[in-house]
C-alpha cells in the first residue's frame, strides 16, 4: 500500500526487495532498513491524512517541494543522517500551517502586488527627505555687505562697490569674511585715497555669483558659521538612533500597520513641513523628526513584507523597494538641479506626501504578529480578506487548524540578553551591520575629498544602484543569503581599502573604484536587510532590526569622527578590522533561503539540536555502533516526540493525570 510513496520520497536509491524498483540494487543495513520502514509507514500516513480536501493535496504537494530542498542540503549519501534529515523536513513543512494557508491564500496575487506597490511612494520620499541636505547646503563664496557706500554712491554698480570696499587677496580676488572699515569720506575722496582698514562682516553677508537659494546663504551659516552645517548630520544621527529604538519597540508591541501609519504621518509633518521653517534651529527639530520617520518606514514595511509573502516573492519585494530607495533619490538629484529654492524642493518633491493618507484604509496588518500576539479571529480575518482579493477560498478545515501558539508569551528587549540564541544572532548582525555602515559612509567621504561636482557624486552612485539591488535577485538565487552577504561584503571593503590607499593624484582611478565599491555595498545592504529579518523572530523582528540599525549607525558616526581626524591610516586599519570580525562571525549563522520563518523565542532553533539528536549524532560517528544501538536511539527519540505531542493534544486535567500516572509507574489507559 505504501510503496508507491516510499519510492516517491527516496526513490530507488534506497530500494528494498519487492520495493518496485530495478533489481541489482544493493540492500540496506538491518539499522537502515529500520528506520527506512518507520520513515516509509510515517510518510504514508501523512499521505493519507492530506488527501481530504484538494486544499490539503496542495498544501502535500507544497511540503513534497519543500522536502527535495531540504534533501539537497542533508547529506546525499543514504546514511541514517540523510533518512533522518530527510523525516524532519517533513515534519518541519508539515507544522507550518500558516505557510499551508498561505499557499491557499495565493502566494503572490493581487493582494501581495498591492501590498509590494503600497511600498514605492514611501520608498521615494523617505529617500527624497533622507538625502536632501546634500542639496541645500552647497558650498557659497560669502562676501561682507558693504551697501554704506551706497550712502554717498547711490548710482555704484555691485562690482565697482565690492571693489571700493572688499580687500583683495595676492591673486586679485576678493577677501571673503572681511571688509573695509566705512569712513565718512565723500565719494571721490574714497575713489582717491581708498581704504586701508579691515575687520569682519559688519553687516551681514552678500553672495553675488550664487544663482540658487539655499539654507547657507538664507540663514547666513558662513564666516565662522560653518560648523552648524555639521550640526546637521549630529541631528540626523540622533534621531536615527532614537527611531531604531523607538519604532522598533512600537512595531512589535502595537503591530506593524499602526507604526508605518505612525512614521507616514512623520514624514507628512516633518519632511513637508520643512519647507515652511523660519529659522535654522527649526531645521534641525524638524531633520530629527523626519530621521526618525524615515527609519521607522524602513523597519516597519520591511517586516510587513517578510510576514506576508513567501519564498522568492518575499527577496523579491523587499529588493523592489530598496530599489524604489534609489529612484527617490535620483529624483531629488533632477529636482534640485532644476528648482531655484530650497523651499520649493521641499514643496514641489513633498507634496505626493499627501497620498500616504489614503494608507490608513487599504494597508493591511501583518497576521504572523497577530497570531503572536494571541489575536486569532483578526488574523483569520486578514487572512480571508486577502484570499478575498486574490478571488481564493480558504478551505475551512485548513482555516480551523491554524490555532495560537502553545504558549503566547510576552517578549521585551531584555530577551535579546537573556535567550543565547537570539543573542548570537543579534551580535552578528550587529557587526555586519558596523562594517557595511561603516565601509558605506567612508567611502562617501573619500570622494568628497576628491573634489568631484555634487551632482556627478550623487547621479553616478544612484543611477548604479538599480542594477545594484536588481542584481541582488542572481546573487541570492545563485549563492543564498549567507554567501551573498559574505561574497559582497569582502568585494566592497576591498575596494574600500583600495580607495583609502591610492594617492589624490590618480583622482580618475579612484573615483572609479569608490563607485564600483558603492555598487557592491549597495547590493551587501539589501542582502543585508534580507537576512536580518528573516533571521529574527516574529515577537521581536523589528526590535531586533533596530539594534542593528544602531550598530550601522554607530559605524557611520566612527567613520564621520576619523575622517575629521586627518590620520591615514586609522581609515584603513578599521575599515580592514571591522570587516574581517564581521566575515568571521557571520560564518556562524545559518541560512534562512528557502527555510520557514522563526516565529517566536520558542520556535528559534535554526541554531541549535536538542539533546536527543546530539546522542543520536554522536552514537552515529562511533565506528562500533550496532544496529541494535541504532534502533534503540531511533525508537527513544521518536517515542519521545509522540509522547509529547499526545500530552499537548489531551485537555490540562487529562494532562496532569497522564503524567502523574507515568510518574508512579502505572500503565495508561
Amino acid at each position: 500500500m505504501w510503496t508507491g510513496a516510499h519510492q516517491g520520497l527516496f526513490g530507488c536509491g534506497g530500494s528494498v526487495e519487492g520495493a518496485g524498483c530495478p533489481p541489482g540494487k544493493r540492500e540496506f543495513p538491518g539499522a537502515l532498513k529500520f528506520l527506512y520502514d518507520i520513515g516509509a509507514v510515517h510518510f504514508s500516513c501523512e499521505m493519507a491524512k492530506e488527501n481530504n480536501s484538494m486544499a490539503e493535496l496542495k498544501s502535500q504537494h507544497n511540503f513534497r517541494s519543500f522536502n527535495q530542498h531540504e534533501a539537497a542540503e542533508c547529506p546525499r549519501s543514504l546514511s541514517l543522517e540523510g533518512l533522518l534529515c530527510r523525516l524532519k523536513a517533513i515534519e518541519a513543512k508539515k507544522d507550518d500551517k500558516f505557510a499551508n494557508i498561505l499557499n491557499a491564500v495565493g502566494e503572490f496575487g493581487t493582494f501581495q502586488r498591492r501590498l509590494v506597490a503600497l511600498t514605492f511612494i514611501p520608498s521615494i520620499l523617505s529617500a527624497f527627505f533622507l538625502f536632501a541636505d546634500i542639496f541645500v547646503f552647497t558650498p557659497q563664496k560669502p562676501y561682507c555687505n558693504t551697501s554704506w557706500i551706497l550712502a554717498v554712491g547711490p548710482n555704484l554698480s555691485e562690482a565697482e562697490q565690492m571693489n571700493l570696499t572688499l580687500p583683495r587677496e595676492s591673486n586679485g580676488s576678493f577677501l571673503t569674511c572681511l571688509m573695509y572699515v566705512p569712513v565718512d569720506w565723500d565719494l571721490n575722496s574714497i575713489i582717491q585715497f581708498g581704504l586701508n582698514h579691515t575687520d569682519t562682516c559688519q553687516d551681514g553677508w552678500i553672495y553675488p555669483e550664487v544663482k540658487k537659494r539655499s539654507l547657507i546663504n538664507e540663514f547666513d551659516l558662513v564666516c565662522g558659521r560653518e560648523a552648524n552645517t555639521r550640526i546637521v548630520q549630529i541631528m540626523f544621527l540622533a534621531g536615527f538612533l532614537t527611531g531604531s529604538l523607538i519604532f522598533g519597540f512600537i512595531s512589535d508591541k502595537l503591530g506593524r500597520y499602526p507604526t508605518i501609519l505612525l512614521s507616514l504621518l512623520g514624514l507628512i509633518i516633518f519632511g513637508f513641513g520643512t519647507a515652511f521653517v523660519s529659522n535654522f534651529h527649526q531645521y534641525l527639530f524638524f531633520r530629527f523628526g523626519v530621521s526618525q520617520a524615515v527609519i521607522g518606514y524602513v523597519i516597519s514595511s520591511v517586516s510587513l513584507a517578510t510576514e506576508w509573502l513567501v519564498g522568492v516573492h518575499r527577496a523579491h519585494a523587499i529588493i523592489l523597494e530598496q530599489s524604489f530607495f534609489a529612484v527617490g533619490a535620483m529624483f531629488l538629484t533632477g529636482l534640485a538641479h532644476s528648482l531655484p529654492h530650497w523651499r520649493l524642493l521641499y514643496l514641489v518633491g513633498g507634496a505626493p506626501v499627501f497620498f500616504l493618507i489614503s494608507y490608513i484604509w487599504i494597508l493591511p496588518e501583518s497576521p504572523r504578529w497577530l497570531m503572536m500576539k494571541g489575536k486569532l479571529n483578526e488574523a483569520k480575518q486578514v487572512l480571508c480578506y486577502a484570499a478575498d482579493v486574490n478571488k481564493k477560498t480558504i478551505p475551512l478545515n485548513l482555516l480551523d487548524k491554524l490555532q495560537l501558539p502553545r504558549k503566547v508569551t510576552s517578549s521585551s528587549i531584555l530577551d535579546f540578553r537573556n535567550d543565547r540564541h537570539l543573542r548570537k544572532v543579534t551580535s552578528v548582525m550587529c557587526s555586519v551591520g558596523f562594517a557595511v555602515g561603516y565601509n558605506c559612509h567612508t567611502l562617501s567621504f573619500r570622494i568628497r575629498e576628491l573634489g568631484v561636482n555634487i551632482y556627478f557624486t550623487q547621479v553616478i552612485p544612484r543611477l548604479m544602484e538599480l542594477p545594484a539591488r536588481l542584481c541582488c535577485i542572481f546573487l541570492l538565487e545563485q549563492f543564498k543569503r549567507k554567501r551573498s552577504l559574505s561574497l559582497t561584503l569582502f568585494q566592497g571593503t576591498l575596494m574600500c581599502f583600495l580607495s583609502l590607499i591610492l594617492p589624490s593624484e590618480l583622482k580618475f582611478l579612484s573615483v572609479l573604484i569608490i563607485v564600483l565599491g558603492g555598487f557592491i555595498l549597495v547590493a551587501s545592504v539589501t542582502v543585508f536587510l534580507i537576512y536580518t529579518a528573516e533571521l529574527l523572530p516574529t515577537v521581536l523582528r523589528t526590535t531586533g532590526l533596530g539594534l542593528v540599525f544602531l550598530a550601522w549607525a554607530a559605524g557611520y558616526i566612527l567613520s564621520l569622527m576619523i575622517s575629521s581626524q586627518g590620520i591615514p591610516i586609522l581609515p584603513i586599519f578599521l575599515c580592514c578590522i571591522s570587516s574581517i570580525m564581521a566575515l568571521t562571525l557571520c560564518s556562524k549563522l545559518p541560512e534562512t533561503q528557502d527555510h520557514l520563518l522563526p516565529e517566536s523565542l520558542e520556535h528559534f532553533l535554526p541554531l541549535t539540536r536538542t539533546r536527543n539528536e546530539d546522542m543520536l549524532n554522536e552514537d552515529i560517528s562511533r565506528d562500533d555502533v550496532t544496529e541494535e544501538v541504532a534502533k534503540n536511539t531511533i525508537l527513544n527519540t521518536m517515542m519521545m516526540n509522540m509522547d509529547r505531542d499526545v500530552l499537548s493534544n489531551l485537555p490540562s486535567q487529562s494532562r496532569e493525570e497522564e503524567i502523574d500516572r507515568r510518574t508512579e509507574g502505572q500503565a495508561p489507559r
